[in-house]
């Protein structure tokens, strides 16, 4: 039985990630079933509290002010409307709510002050608050802890090796002092990664390795699969096989016994079949809505139904890992 582990070799992992899927698939579900239960799913919502103009050259992100694409530029949300769609996510079944913004990093002025607000209103309602909004300091992290965050997201994209062909206006290091600056805050984290974007099956699996072997492990992992945009340079790019999520998820799992693994962009591609040898595979959450900042996401009535038909009902807020 996989034991909670700091020191794992990119051997091991790609001999968990390339072994026969059935295989694969049992060891990741009964890694799963020790460590959480497989009827619980967390539903999370995603809104984009500030759309586009964003200064990086993510080469998968359609908010970038250098690509054309079909996205609006729009201004920092006001706070009721957020904590209005914070209570429609609720009443939907969502237990977590993120708040993303289009910012290379957060600035102390009147915008973060606003996000502050957010936060404060969304904690009020009991769902845990999650927040994305680039690279933070330890103080600005600290201020949205004492708000009411529960949770930080950071991705580190792909591994390091691979970062520059994807990313040039940011280090990967500037993504792990960002890990480490929430952590010493005291928040939870929320890391993972991107398939799919011309990486090889190393470059995944070192990503994998980078996050397997940060202490603690992230409290919840996504995983997405890229979703290749009209004006970003990524936009001719084969979607992923669905297989390569399920080995990816599983391994994950496998690797990371607490942490939530997230089923995360891409879903709009897969058939129910399809996301149920994921949650089989050990995915314990989703974004549920329309939309995953900008990027279609399968709507609240079509996971309720794929629910339904497997059994699986939402995770409370604030549950703790039971390890």
């Amino acid at each position: 039985m996989t034991d909670i582990r700091f020191d794992w070799t990119l051997a091991e992992l790609s001999s968990i990630y390339e072994q026969p899927l059935i295989d694969l698939i049992y060891q990741a579900a009964t890694v799963h079933r020790r460590y959480h239960n497989p009827k619980e799913v967390q539903m999370s919502t995603l809104l984009s509290i500030k759309t586009g103009g964003c200064p990086e050259d993510c080469a998968y992100c359609p908010q970038a002010a250098r690509y054309q694409t079909d996205i609006t530029i729009e201004r920092l949300l006001d706070v009721d409307e957020v904590i209005g769609k914070a209570r429609q996510a609720k009443a939907a079944g969502s237990s977590r709510f993120c708040l993303g913004a289009a910012w290379r990093e957060v600035r102390d002025n009147r915008d973060f002050d606003r996000v502050i607000e957010m936060v404060k209103g969304v904690n009020d309602l009991g769902m845990e608050v999650c927040c994305t909004l680039g690279m933070i300091t330890e103080d600005q992290a600290k201020r949205l802890k004492d708000a009411g965050v529960y949770a930080y997201n950071h991705n580190l994209d792909t591994s390091p090796e691979f970062y520059r062909e994807i990313i040039s206006t940011r280090m990967y290091e500037d993504r792990l002092d960002t890990l480490d600056n929430v952590r010493k805050a005291g928040l939870t984290v929320c890391c993972g990664g991107i398939i799919g974007m011309g990486e090889s099956q190393n470059d995944r699996l070192q990503m994998l390795l980078t996050i397997a072997n940060l202490q603690p492990h992230p409290e919840s992992v996504p995983i997405n699969a890229l979703v290749p945009v009209d004006g970003t340079p990524l936009a001719e790019r084969e979607k992923i096989d669905t297989w390569e999520m399920v080995r990816m998820i599983a391994t994950a799992r496998i690797v990371l016994p607490g942490s939530l693994i997230r089923l995360s962009a891409g879903r709009t591609d897969m058939s129910p079949a399809e996301q149920a040898l994921c949650f089989l595979a050990g995915a314990g959450s989703i974004f549920t809505g329309e939309k995953l900042l900008t990027t279609p996401n399968p709507g609240i009535n079509e996971d309720r139904q794929l629910f339904d038909i497997l059994g699986l009902r939402p995770r409370e807020a604030f549950k703790e890992t039971e390890i």
